[in-house]
């Protein structure tokens, strides 16, 4: 068959992970302010609801695939001749399941009632069939691509599916907030995504729905099914504990863990935007059984992203309180003590396994035994431990599951790559950056620990007297925020100075500095 691939510039991984990491940001600044503002219009036991109802939508999109998805990123790049099979395949397999679990759902919707114990999401059960069909086969719009290797156009994807989405639950917020509003919402959205994917495969993949073939059918499920268990072991390892929380708790106390478990988004865009770019790299590279290259790319990784998240994980530990009521309001400060230990997972994200496992099959069907054993472990905990643990309590179970499944995964990943004592190297420029974000946050804990509340209970009172008409909630947010903003410009100065001085950022050539003095001196004099 004809290699249909069409030429495109070779780019680097750090500027392929940058355009696409550029464009899901965009995304993420437009979706930020959605649960923003979700928690002021709409009361706690509602947005639980709200919570639970895409809950069960995360964890089929992610569960159903099966692992086809992203087994377009393998295949794609190596097999040419089986790029039309490769995509009806996926396609194929996403639609199917996605119509059986419809069916199931709407001949079965009162299984929600059981796992959250109220009827609301029950009657909502249609419409979060619906969601989860659309969304399931949409969802292989962006990985298409990517796999592809159009980065440009991957970019533009990613923003028109976050704009729309932004758009549509914006409109669900001001027009109808509650839980039905936001499903109507998302099925309108998830249509036009569903033709948008359908537009591409025919142009990209001409009549790839007549390329059907049995024998590459089993051997990609062969292939996709090791690591879609896994993957699925994973939702289920993360999910898991939102559901003991919404079976035991009520529907407010879900929405404080819910929020208490907020992960930070651009921490996702990075860590999927890199991985996204070193799954089909490393795929070649072992191919090549180029193991010390592959060392060398993840290891460039690990330091470029311990840049951004070593400080985050350290400004928001001091910074906790601060943030949480910044975002979602007073009546959400019980998530706290939550989010302060879900953050502990940050630091440990630098280091990426996901692309190394997928292309070596033998670590796939490991980690599969891995979270097969570490899901007993924990529901068993969870099972015992319902009745006595409270929202924290469930928080430490998941965040030491995750842990360990990294820590005994990273073993099993470097053992295959038979690393070597210069490799400790990669890890100076990480463990430089710990220092420098130590100290950054050691300065603004300084000032932040003794002056943050006496200085918004001030501003409370200088916002609310200056400004009669408006509501106290509001002015709440905005001391908060000015609060939290302050503390930034303590720590951002002195994390910058620090890995300047540390070597780990090249400043620019003395004339370009000189430049930079002449055209912005007068704005920012340091």
């Amino acid at each position: 068959m004809k290699d249909n691939r069409k030429p495109r510039e070779v780019l680097s991984l750090t500027s392929q992970s940058s355009i696409i990491l550029a464009a899901k940001v965009f995304g993420f600044v437009l979706s930020f302010f959605l649960p923003v503002l979700i928690v002021r219009f709409m009361p706690q036991d509602e947005v639980g609801v709200y919570r639970q109802v895409f809950l069960v939508i995360g964890s089929a999109v992610s569960i159903l695939p099966l692992g086809m998805g992203m087994s377009a990123y393998y295949f794609l790049s190596r097999e040419p001749e089986l790029r039309n099979p490769t995509v009806f395949n996926i396609f194929l397999f996403l639609f199917i399941l996605g119509g059986l679990l419809f069916a199931g759902l709407n001949l079965y919707p009162d299984v929600l009632n059981v796992i959250f114990r109220h009827e609301e999401i029950g009657k909502l059960a249609p419409l979060i069939a619906t969601v989860i069909w659309l969304w399931l086969v949409g969802s292989f719009f962006e990985v298409v691509i990517l796999a592809n290797r159009e980065v440009w156009l991957a970019s533009f994807a990613i923003v028109g599916i976050q704009l729309s989405k932004a758009i549509s639950m914006l409109l669900a917020v001001l027009i109808a907030p509650s839980a039905e509003g936001f499903l109507y919402a998302a099925i309108i959205q998830s249509s036009l995504q569903f033709v948008f994917l359908l537009l591409y495969l025919l142009n990209r993949f001409p009549e790839f729905y007549s390329s059907f073939d049995p024998s590459f059918f089993r051997t990609h499920v062969a292939y996709a099914l090791p690591l879609g268990l896994a993957g699925i072991l994973w939702v289920i390892q993360t999910d898991l504990h939102n559901y003991f929380v919404g079976y035991r708790f009520t529907a407010a106390e879900f929405a404080i863990y819910a929020y208490g478990c907020f992960q930070l988004p651009l921490i996702n865009l990075m860590i999927e935007s890199v991985t996204a770019v070193m799954i089909p790299r490393i795929s070649e590279l072992q191919l090549q059984n180029d193991k010390r290259a592959i060392i060398e790319l993840s290891g460039r990784s690990m330091q470029k992203l311990s840049l951004v998240f070593l400080p985050l994980y350290a400004f928001l530990v001091v910074t906790a309180e601060t943030f949480i009521v910044t975002l979602f309001s007073r009546e959400y400060k019980e998530s706290v003590p939550i989010f302060l230990i879900n953050l502990t997972l940050i630091p440990f994200a630098i280091w990426i396994n996901d692309p190394i496992v997928r292309a070596y099959p033998e670590l796939g069907r490991f980690l599969l035994n891995l979270r097969i054993g570490l899901i007993v472990v924990m529901t068993t905990v969870l099972y015992f431990g319902i009745e006595r643990f409270g929202l924290t309590e469930m928080i430490l179970v998941v965040v030491a599951v995750a842990l360990a499944e990294k820590a005994i995964l990273t073993f099993a990943v470097l053992r295959k790559l038979e690393p070597n004592r210069s490799d400790l190297a990669l890890l100076k420029r990480p463990l430089l950056t710990v220092f420098a974000s130590a100290i950054a946050a050691g300065a603004t804990f300084a000032i932040h620990r003794p002056f943050a509340n006496s200085a918004q209970a001030k501003l409370l009172g200088f916002l609310t007297s200056g400004l009669p008409d408006i509501s106290v909630s509001f002015a709440d947010t905005l001391s908060n925020a000015i609060v939290f903003l302050a503390s930034a410009a303590i720590f951002l100065p002195v994390y910058a100075t620090a890995i300047i001085k540390l070597g780990l950022v090249n400043l620019p050539s003395i004339d370009r500095r000189g430049l930079l003095r002449e055209r912005f001196g007068r704005f920012w004099p340091f």
